[in-house]
């Protein structure tokens, strides 16, 4: 029979390790503390522990938090697991991506009890994804570039893909070079083909998906590749950067200015108005157009580039 100091010494070792994972512990744990399923039943019965899945168990009662439910999803699978996804990205600090469910990866064809706690989902996968974590605040998490790729592979839309590589670099949580070298190391990944162009556009200095629409407008309507993000003073000595600019074969400069939503805002407009004026000269032209526009008429902008001067890529490249 198990003296009660015993049973203390088990339950006080219990808590230690319950402090180091969030307040959670897996059964596995519990059993190798000498704390058998029988204990979990009455501690859970009355109140005092919760279930948290088939194989945690909560050293708490109540909802779990955000950081309980990334632990969760770690602890129940019994092989290798690293948070993934969105979850790993929000985890490594990128912002406007956050997800609603905690996600993970495991190994394929590993027995795993279904979890069925609400906001957590674990996703398969073949590939030896345990080489490519880092722990961050104890958490196994997968690495920046595998995560925003292997995202960007399933995300619905190639537009939503190439706003998330551009939105991870932009953050600087990685850059482009980092994320094409994981782009073969992943290979066979979805939508490859699109990733690449897309991590060419943000090498060449594009940080948004207006950005890489502006590319893609050039590629395909036969001009030149503009300047990005060049810096000039404006007539009263202030510091401004355009967003593209070309310099046509008489010498005028050419700048757009791509207005994104924020630009909707009516003092933002006002202000743009009033840049563009004193931006211009007689040698430096600003034309604007909307995200929305460049995304859905790139033809009609293109048209109107090339009809102020701005040179073909087939004659930048001769």
């Amino acid at each position: 029979m198990t003296s009660k100091s015993e049973r203390g010494a088990r339950l006080a070792a219990v808590a230690a390790l319950a402090a180091a994972q969030d307040g959670l512990v897996t059964r596995a744990q519990l059993r190798g503390e000498g704390v058998g399923d029988a204990v979990v039943r009455r501690r859970v019965g009355s109140g005092r522990w919760s279930l948290a899945g088939p194989t945690v168990v909560s050293m708490t009662t109540g909802t779990l938090t955000e950081r309980q439910r990334r632990r969760l999803a770690v602890l129940h699978p019994p092989g290798a697991a690293a948070l993934s996804g969105r979850t790993a990205l929000a985890v490594h600090g990128l912002r406007g991506w956050e997800g609603d469910e905690v996600t993970a990866i495991v190994r394929a064809g590993l027995h795993l009890e279904p979890l069925e706690h609400p906001g957590v989902r674990l996703h398969r996968t073949r590939r030896p994804f345990e080489g490519w974590c880092t722990e961050v605040d104890g958490l196994p998490v997968l690495r920046v570039a595998p995560a925003a790729l292997l995202l960007a592979a399933r995300l619905p839309s190639e537009r939503a893909a190439g706003g998330l590589l551009a939105a991870v670099v932009q953050q600087r949580l990685t850059d482009s070079d980092e994320l094409l070298d994981w782009l073969e190391r992943l290979r066979p990944l979805a939508r490859s083909a699109h990733l690449r162009r897309t991590l060419g556009d943000i090498a060449g200095g594009a940080e948004s998906m207006a950005e890489i629409d502006l590319g893609r407008m050039c590629r395909e309507h036969d001009l030149a590749d503009p300047v990005r993000q060049q810096q000039r003073r404006d007539r009263e000595g202030r510091r401004r950067w355009t967003d593209a600019t070309w310099v046509t074969a008489s010498g005028i400069t050419v700048a757009l200015e791509v207005d994104g939503a924020f630009h909707r805002d009516a003092q933002q407009w006002v202000d743009d108005i009033a840049r563009q004026r004193a931006l211009t000269s007689p040698t430096y032209l600003v034309v604007r157009c909307t995200a929305q526009e460049l995304r859905d008429h790139p033809e009609r902008i293109a048209a109107d580039l090339r009809a102020l001067g701005v040179p073909r890529r087939t004659a930048a490249a001769a």
